[in-house]
C-alpha cells in the first residue's frame, strides 16, 4: 500500500509480484533470506508499475510547490502510523514513490534516480516536496501551528 494510490492498485502490484516470484523461484539460490528476495521483487515491481503508468499530475506538482509548511519533522514521531500511511498514499505518484524509496526503503537519491530514470536532484526535490506536503497535512490533522507562526507570537 505504500507505493499504491488505492487498494486496487496495491492488489495489482501484489499480484504481479507473486507472478514474478513464482516464475523466478527456480533462480532463488538460498544465499540470502527468502523474505528479502521476495521484498526486493515486490519493491521493483512497484517501481515498474509506477514507471509504466508514468502519470505526473502537473497540477498536483504546482500545488506542492506552493505549499508552505514549516512544520516540525519531530511531529512525525508522534503521528498515528495508519494516518501517516493514508496521507502518504494521497501524495502525487512521483512524490509517493520517491518518499517510500528514500524514507522507508533506504535507497539513496542516486539509486532512486537510476531506478526511476530521473536525476538525483529530481529525487531530492520530490522527496522534499513530499515531506512538506506531509508536514502540512499532519499539522492540519493535529491542529499544530507552523513554526513561523509560533515564533512570531
Amino acid at each position: 500500500m505504500r507505493y499504491a494510490s488505492s487498494e486496487i492498485e496495491a492488489d495489482d502490484i501484489l499480484q504481479e509480484s507473486f507472478i514474478k516470484i513464482f516464475r523466478n523461484l527456480k533462480s532463488y539460490n538460498d544465499k540470502g533470506k527468502l523474505g528479502a528476495w521476495i521484498r526486493k521483487i515486490t519493491v521493483n515491481t512497484a517501481i515498474e508499475f509506477y514507471r509504466k503508468r508514468a502519470i505526473h499530475s502537473q497540477h498536483m506538482n504546482d500545488l506542492a510547490l506552493e505549499a508552505e509548511t514549516g512544520g516540525s519533522t519531530e511531529l512525525f514521531e508522534t503521528v498515528d502510523l495508519e494516518i501517516l500511511q493514508q496521507e502518504i498514499q494521497k501524495l502525487p505518484d512521483g512524490f509517493r514513490v520517491v518518499f517510500n524509496l528514500y524514507a522507508i526503503e533506504g535507497f539513496t537519491h542516486r539509486e532512486i534516480g537510476q531506478q526511476l530514470g530521473i536525476a538525483a536532484g529530481t529525487s531530492k526535490s520530490q522527496f522534499s516536496r513530499a515531506k512538506k506536503l506531509l508536514q502540512k497535512k499532519v499539522n492540519e490533522i493535529y491542529a499544530v501551528e507552523p513554526i513561523k507562526e509560533r515564533h512570531a507570537k
